[in-house]
């Protein structure tokens, strides 16, 4: 029947079953294309609506009204399509805001990447839950006693103390030359690297390499070991360390440094050495300092037929020596550490600051100096 006149539609009661039923298998929970038979039924419609619209049939200030038998959102079917592109391209301006955010930050800030790829994240981590022992971010730990320190990447202990290849020098054959090499290494060794110097006791291996018919220099350190003062300590010459007070950290003692031989006066080899020792010490309550020793020592091989020397032994022609990280004065014949949580003691270090893993200049033994880094 035809319903035109009424603003119906002229469908009839059994198409719209179809339809409904159409709508319903095709799912009405979520959108979907509409089927063959339901895009035919809504271009019929349209074409209704169109013709109503060229006969004038329209509502006052509206577009054409819909009829009312028609099923909601008829005329929205592809809508979703749009709804989906806009959510699409919704996600994709966020997902670029993040990513040109991100990018922005790492610019600013790049230590954030590089950090996590290196590792440096989690020492730092480690570094704020491990109490006074940490000086900085990159500072020594019990577990890594060279963080961020350039000893990390020098060899260690004695195996770092290289001797070169022996020549005859100063009217002293090889083998004699060979044999003050060695000997002034294992005087740097005994001196500086023996664990019972290091804890405070007597350098008898080290003494035991010095010539005793050296004149004056046997008694001066003699008496510095026995009656250490402010001029004339043995940490000029030893590295000691008071036991009550600190104890190493580890067993290694990082090494950088050279050896070379010269010639002297007739029937002298001058053995010249140039070493930086970097020990890592602790109170005992989880605080880590490096002391940073470097000592430029020559020694003086004699020839017996020339000279008035007892053969095999070494003779100290010089030997200077600085220390950072330290209080300034080695009380006791000791070296102390100056740990950075603790206030300063003694004499505060009034001299220009100095970085103490700087070789390129001669050693600064006057005066006492800010170390710029452990």
């Amino acid at each position: 029947m035809d319903r035109q006149g009424d603003g119906r539609s002229e469908i009839s009661d059994e198409e719209w079953a179809r339809f409904s039923e159409e709508i319903a298998r095709e799912g009405a929970d979520a959108p979907k294309e509409p089927s063959a038979r339901a895009r035919m039924v809504t271009a019929r419609l349209r074409r209704e609506e169109e013709g109503r619209a060229r006969s004038g049939r329209r509502r006052f200030g509206r577009g054409p009204r819909p009829g009312a038998g028609d099923p909601p959102g008829w005329r929205t079917g592809p809508a979703w399509r749009e709804t989906e592109g806009r959510s699409r391209r919704r996600l994709k301006a966020a997902a670029a805001i993040v990513v040109i955010a991100g990018l922005a930050l790492v610019a600013l800030r790049p230590e954030l990447v590089i950090d996590r790829l290196t590792g440096k994240t989690e020492a730092r981590r480690e570094a704020r839950g491990a109490g006074p022992s940490a000086a900085g971010p990159d500072g020594p730990t019990l577990k890594d006693p060279f963080r961020g320190s350039p000893a990390a990447r020098w060899a260690e202990g004695a195996a770092a103390i290289e001797v070169p290849a022996a020549t005859a020098v100063g009217g002293l054959g090889e083998a004699q030359v060979a044999q003050g090499l060695a000997k002034a290494k294992q005087f740097l060794v005994a001196s500086n690297l023996d664990p019972a110097v290091l804890r405070g006791e007597r350098p008898r291996a080290a003494l035991e390499l010095l010539d005793p018919r050296q004149p004056e220099v046997p008694q001066r350190v003699e008496r510095s070991l026995a009656q250490p003062g402010t001029e004339n300590s043995p940490v000029t010459l030893f590295t000691r360390f008071d036991p009550a007070e600190v104890r190493p950290v580890g067993d290694v003692v990082k090494v950088n440094g050279s050896m070379r031989v010269e010639a002297g006066e007739p029937g002298e080899a001058l053995v010249v050495t140039d070493y930086t020792f970097v020990h890592p010490m602790t109170k005992g309550d989880g605080s880590v300092q490096r002391t940073i020793v470097r000592r430029q020592v020559t020694f003086a091989l004699l020839d017996p037929a020339r000279w008035d020397t007892t053969e095999g032994r070494l003779q100290l022609r010089r030997y200077d020596s600085e220390w950072s990280n330290v209080q300034c004065e080695a009380t006791g014949g000791f070296l102390h550490p100056d740990f950075p949580q603790e206030p300063p003691r003694g004499t505060k270090a009034s001299g220009e600051l100095t970085d103490p893993y700087d070789r390129t200049g001669p050693v600064h033994s006057e005066g006492c100096r800010t170390a710029s880094r452990s």
